[in-house]
């Protein structure tokens, strides 16, 4: 069993989304984690090892090379879209409550900021560890945020900015949310966050790159 899963991950570290997938061109031809993760669950392979042991896995090794700058954006869009491809498969057992959610992670980018290439990496890096995701899309106000955390009381809140003219919005946001949650857990990311700027409004935790939100996220859970 461990060899299909070994697979799988590798599938999603390297962005190979099913059979007909012709990237990347050393496994054209072969099974993608569409097929590996469908195949896994016929086999009778737990889905929580299938999560953990294959998408996991698959998306922290992207996530290293990632931060360490041997990959780039459009090879975590195509292991996100691997990842995503599989967990198609296992939605319904999270549904079905046979696979446990780590946690709700609700994020968007900004008011007045319509980027979302980071936001939806976080997102489904995110998912793919095993949370449930609460994608707010872009241009999101903080009324918004706060009614996700009304619906999902101990949440996880991730903020995302891609310009500095909608750093005041996040800053904004991070307030109001404490104000009525005080000391209610917010995530900052985007190109010109840092980690003093984080510090400065407040925020719980910044990471120049997703998967250090990940592995943050793994602490609150624990």
């Amino acid at each position: 069993m461990s060899g299909v899963l070994e697979r799988l991950a590798q599938c999603v570290e390297s962005g190979k989304v099913n059979q007909l997938s012709p990237y990347p061109p050393k496994l054209k031809g072969e099974p993608g984690a569409d097929e590996l993760c469908r195949g896994a669950l016929a086999e009778g392979v737990a889905p929580a090892r299938i999560l953990e042991e294959g998408l996991v896995r698959g998306m922290a090794r992207i996530g290293e090379r990632f931060a360490e700058g041997k990959a780039f954006v459009p090879e975590m869009l195509l292991a996100a879209r691997a990842m995503t491809a599989a967990m198609a498969h296992l939605r319904p057992f999270f549904t079905s409550g046979e696979v446990k959610r780590r946690g709700v992670f609700v994020v968007g980018t900004v008011e007045g900021d319509l980027h979302d290439i980071g936001k939806n990496i976080v997102a489904m890096m995110v998912e793919g560890a095993g949370w449930e995701v609460v994608d707010l899309g872009v241009d999101v106000k903080a009324e918004r945020f706060l009614a996700e955390i009304d619906k999902h009381p101990k949440c996880v809140v991730g903020l995302s900015a891609l310009l500095t003219t909608t750093m005041v919005n996040m800053e904004k946001i991070v307030s109001e949310i404490h104000a009525r949650h005080p000391g209610h857990p917010v995530l900052v990311g985007g190109a010109p966050v840092n980690h003093e700027f984080c510090k400065r409004i407040g925020a719980s935790f910044y990471s120049p790159h997703p998967q250090g939100a990940v592995e943050h996220l793994k602490t609150l859970a624990a």
